[in-house]
């Protein structure tokens, strides 16, 4: 999950967004954005797709299936 880590992370200071105020935008916690960052936990699958919807990208390019 190094991958989907780093491309959230990245996503998320392009939109220059901290951990609190891209939680507060999906309605998960700035403590779970960061622990996703952190390589600490994986989201589920309905964490997945609102985060590639958020971004406009697929769930494939979040988890390093598809540049």
């Amino acid at each position: 999950m190094k991958i989907f880590a780093e491309r959230l992370k990245e996503l998320r200071e392009e939109a220059k967004l901290t951990t609190r105020q891209l939680g507060e935008k999906l309605g998960y916690s700035n403590i779970a954005i960061s622990r996703w960052e952190r390589e600490e936990r994986i989201p589920n699958i309905e964490a997945l797709v609102d985060i590639a919807k958020f971004f406009k990208v697929s769930t494939d390019y979040l988890c390093g299936l598809e540049d």
